[in-house]
């Protein structure tokens, strides 16, 4: 079991970007709403109030904006996937749950969303052999 972790949390992030299996949402795009909880232990940057040792959230509200109006793919499922990657790459994160909301998409019934929420953990570095607890 993990250990309890500190989160930061950016919720309705903006993009226009043309993700979809159709032509229309290709060739005329449409607004995807983004929320991401980062977990990582907030305490050393508390303690010495230090931004180098947390994540700075503005810079990584335009880094998730940027990954997701790049590279168009045919389903969020792999715009989460590729947010995910962006989040886990800052040293503090441990692990990122990201929902990607489509709320314009091409359902013909009524509705007010739909998303698909993915959750990612960094790889733990595994103990060589002959090294660590046996």
């Amino acid at each position: 079991m993990m250990d309890p972790m500190d989160e930061i949390t950016l919720t309705g992030l903006r993009a226009s970007a043309f993700h979809g299996v159709l032509e229309h949402e290709r060739r005329t795009g449409q607004v995807f709403i983004i929320d991401v909880t980062v977990h990582l232990d907030l305490a050393a940057a508390a303690q010495s109030d230090d931004l180098a040792l947390t994540i700075h959230y503005g810079e990584l509200a335009e880094e998730i904006v940027a990954a997701v109006e790049s590279d168009p793919v045919d389903l969020i499922e792999t715009v989460a996937e590729r947010i995910a990657a962006v989040v886990l790459a800052h040293a503090p994160a441990r692990l990122a749950r990201v929902t990607v909301h489509k709320p314009s998409a091409p359902i013909a019934v009524p509705f007010e969303d739909v998303s698909v929420t993915i959750t990612r953990a960094k790889a733990q570095p595994q103990a060589r052999a002959g090294f660590g607890p046996n």
